[in-house]
């Protein structure tokens, strides 16, 4: 089973990068989390050290465009087949890099491709 990485994860409740972790989890689906703050959503534990991660399929994006700049190479050194940028995370410029490198990107909220059933499409 592919695995995801939920990117800017909170361990706030009302945050949809929670939200995100809480539903991966509930579809039993292979999620990892990485954050600013350390600490566990149910029994996904997120981690502040992006060299804590192997074998990423999916970056889910909870991160605004400034703040993720600062991540790009480590985004890249991750070698995720695609990168999910949800709403309040559109990217043009990390669009064009993940591009380059033949990293899919979509531009939608996995928490409705995952109602829809569409998340593995």
């Amino acid at each position: 089973m592919e695995k995801t990485l939920v990117f800017g994860a909170s361990l706030k409740p009302q945050r949809y990068s929670n939200m995100a972790v809480n539903r991966l989890r509930s579809h039993n689906l292979k999620t990892e989390a990485f954050g600013i703050k350390g600490g566990n959503i149910r029994d996904v534990q997120i981690k502040t050290n992006l060299d804590d991660f192997q074998n990423i399929h999916t970056v889910t994006l909870y991160m605004n465009p400034k703040r993720q700049a600062g991540y790009y190479r480590q985004i890249l050194e991750l070698h995720p087949k695609r990168v999910i940028f949800n709403p309040g995370t559109e990217n043009p410029e990390f669009y064009k890099i993940l591009e380059n490198r033949g990293i899919a990107v979509v531009i939608a909220c996995t928490l409705v491709l995952l109602s829809t059933g569409q998340y593995w499409e």
